[in-house]
């Protein structure tokens, strides 16, 4: 190696090593003046850095902001290291992180105004073995997110509980490289949505006790869209019975009380290996978007979507959408797997190809994004492409794959 190339070498590693000589914790305890306490430890923090909350509860009457890439927040446990926000005055975040290379763990979060913990425009984030919990159970006046990444790269949900969201407990919007595991998400109007995002894995979850289970969501008019290649596979996605809960007019509202999985206008969507099981609107549902729109590079149908292996059980018996009775009464009693069927619209030119092989599957063949008045359902044992092939395996940065065992 050139000497010269060797010194930019040698000083970076020595500003690395100096770095981690100097990463230090900064504790902080329960008592008085916690909300101010926290968050100047927060400002305080440099890269390397272990922001930790003792076991406790801290009433907090503000938000709280990080902005400090290569920082650990980190409590006691989920049920040890409590922030209550019942007593915030704004209605903005509990957490706002905008820094990079973040960890998120071992806390709880109660009873926000707005968002429980919100990350944007971050890259490595990670929450790791969090709750967050609105405890008066599901309300419209609850914090639309529970857990909510957006506009961030390799993100990481892991171990997380949500309960109680007005909008989606776990969600990640307009993200890239995503992966969602081990986490429990329920009494939320969605329980876990991927929406506008890039390359996700959603595995090994449990959504229960939600209006809808999971989601998988593409919409017009936002900085990223064209969402694609997510793989939602090993989840448990069972008894998804709670009332639509959505403040009017929020999309979300218009999900039908007791879906498993839902996937609208997005692309590249396999659906495999889940447990789905007492759902009373229907076990997996793929729908157009059918709100009026202005984006022309915008496509509002579902393609190449695979539903394949899942273990369906008693899903669709009494479906809370118009038609729905008939058409479960059509489907021999049961809803399992529904299509809209639609195949084109306006001059978009991208083919739709499906293939779903956990039937019956009761395919509407509308002509059109919600025209139901042009249904000519059919009921088939399968529908579709011999074979589509299934988004890579995300992987995430190393260090984002040690923080899990």
């Amino acid at each position: 190696m050139p000497r010269y190339a060797a010194a930019p070498i040698a000083f970076a590693v020595v500003a690395l090593m100096a770095g981690a000589a100097h990463a230090r914790t900064i504790a902080v305890a329960p008592g008085p003046d916690a909300q101010e306490r926290i968050q100047t430890a927060l400002l305080d923090a440099k890269p390397g850095d272990v922001v930790e909350i003792a076991a406790g509860r801290y009433e907090l009457t503000d938000g709280l902001s990080l902005d400090v890439d290569g920082v650990t927040v980190k409590g006691a446990g989920p049920d040890a290291t409590v922030l209550s926000f019942k007593g915030q005055k704004g209605a903005g975040e509990g957490l706002l992180v905008t820094s990079d290379r973040v960890t998120v763990r071992d806390l709880g979060v109660e009873d926000t105004r707005g968002d429980g913990i919100k990350a944007k425009g971050s890259d490595q984030i990670s929450f790791v073995n969090v709750r967050v919990e609105w405890t008066g159970g599901p309300n419209e006046k609850n914090g639309a997110y529970g857990v909510y990444p957006v506009s961030s790269t390799n993100v990481l949900v892991d171990k997380v509980v949500v309960k109680g969201a007005s909008d989606a407990g776990i969600y990640v919007g307009q993200s890239k490289n995503i992966v969602v595991k081990r986490s429990r998400a329920e009494f939320n109007v969605a329980g876990i949505e991927i929406e506008n995002s890039y390359n996700a894995d959603v595995h090994d979850n449990v959504a229960t006790r939600n209006a809808g289970g999971i989601l998988v969501f593409d919409l017009p008019n936002l900085p990223q869209m064209g969402g694609h290649s997510t793989r939602v596979f090993n989840n448990q996605v069972v008894q998804n019975d709670t009332p639509n809960f959505a403040p009017k007019g929020n999309i979300v509202a218009s999900v039908p009380t007791g879906t498993g999985v839902m996937v609208m206008a997005n692309r590249d969507v396999h659906v495999f290996g889940n447990e789905i099981d007492g759902n009373q609107s229907a076990g997996v549902m793929l729908v157009s978007y059918v709100q009026k729109f202005d984006d022309k590079s915008y496509n509002p149908l579902p393609r190449d979507v695979v539903v394949r292996d899942n273990r369906i059980g008693r899903n669709g018996w009494d479906p809370k959408f118009d038609g729905g009775p008939l058409l479960a009464l059509l489907a021999g009693g049961q809803i399992r797997v529904m299509w809209d069927g639609v195949t084109s619209f306006g001059a978009t030119t991208e083919p739709v190809r499906v293939r779903l092989a956990d039937g019956p599957v009761l395919n509407l063949r509308l002509a059109g994004p919600g025209q139901l008045d042009t249904a000519k359902p059919t009921v088939q044992p399968t529908f579709g492409e011999a074979a589509l092939p299934e988004p890579p395996a995300v992987t995430l940065p190393a260090a984002q794959a040690a923080l899990t065992d």
